[in-house]
């Protein structure tokens, strides 16, 4: 493993903002509302996992498309079937379409999930998913370990943690160039009713120490990327509800260019700052993506 593909994994003990992912009924019209704001996605995949430990691996009841980046990645899921995980997809898009999932990468399932039991949190048994990826020269499946907590205990959404054992299957040379210069997933932003309170989960979730920011606003630096807790967020749509996952930002190479390619494609985009751009997702993607310079 070399190059982009090896740097997604972190280094043991390290926590890195891995990928998160849009709950999203159409997911043609999601991947069109993505490429008109200048992302190129990976081709539709359905994910397969054993439905009890130890099964041989079937449909999930979801499948995506995904927007690789040099560091991280943002996915469009959609529900598929009859499965549990396909009617809990379907619940969340009920109460909004938008992003209901943040994944946090880490080198070592067990370690991790010995970790969260700790401090206080009980992991549901991981899942071992997998899904069907063409490369350059032929089929390969790409495997990950996924923990996470019974439902409820993260309201915010489903907040998980990722192991990858085949990065050099997502992170293809060829999937990494967007037209808007899209490089990474830098940080996400949630908003919750009481920001000092959440952060003290997410502490023991995290390992990590939360650090005051603004008011009531506290945010997490992990070993790549970033997690704020906000209270309000002026400038950004109104919330479906709180809490909620409500917006993320997305680095790339040059502003300028991005800010030409947004308004050429009518995106509606907004200049925030020289060095800041944000988009409604609309209805098709939800959320608001912001995109930095």
């Amino acid at each position: 493993m070399i190059g982009v593909a090896a740097r997604q994994v972190p280094d043991p003990g390290a926590v890195t903002l891995d990928h998160l992912a849009h709950w999203v009924p159409d997911i043609d019209a999601a991947a069109s509302r993505l490429e008109q704001l200048g992302f190129a996605l990976t081709p539709y995949s359905r994910q397969l996992m054993p439905p009890v430990p130890g099964a041989d691996p079937a449909p999930a009841g979801t499948a995506n498309r995904c927007i690789m980046l040099e560091q991280g990645y943002v996915e469009i899921l959609t529900p598929e079937g009859d499965t549990p995980n396909a009617a809990t997809l379907r619940q969340g898009i009920q109460r909004h379409v938008g992003v209901h999932l943040v994944c946090f990468g880490a080198a070592d399932a067990d370690d991790t999930a010995a970790r969260l039991a700790q401090h206080g949190f009980q992991p549901l048994p991981p899942v071992h998913l997998q899904r069907r990826i063409g490369t350059e020269t032929g089929e390969g499946l790409a495997r990950f370990t996924v923990l996470r907590l019974p439902p409820g205990v993260m309201e915010e959404g489903r907040i998980q943690y990722c192991v990858h054992h085949t990065p050099e299957l997502l992170w293809q040379q060829r999937w990494l160039d967007h037209p808007n210069g899209a490089v990474g997933l830098a940080s996400v932003m949630m908003l919750v009713a009481k920001p000092r309170d959440a952060a003290r989960r997410y502490e023991r979730f995290l390992g990590r120490r939360a650090e005051p920011i603004a008011d009531h606003d506290v945010a997490f630096h992990l070993e790549r990327g970033s997690l704020t807790l906000m209270e309000k967020a002026p400038g950004l749509p109104k919330p479906p509800s709180l809490p909620c996952i409500a917006s993320y930002v997305v680095r790339v190479r040059d502003i300028e260019k991005t800010w030409r390619l947004l308004q050429h494609n009518k995106a509606g985009a907004k200049r925030n700052r020289h060095d800041v751009i944000s988009v409604d997702g609309g209805p098709a993607v939800g959320a608001t993506i912001v995109f930095q310079g």
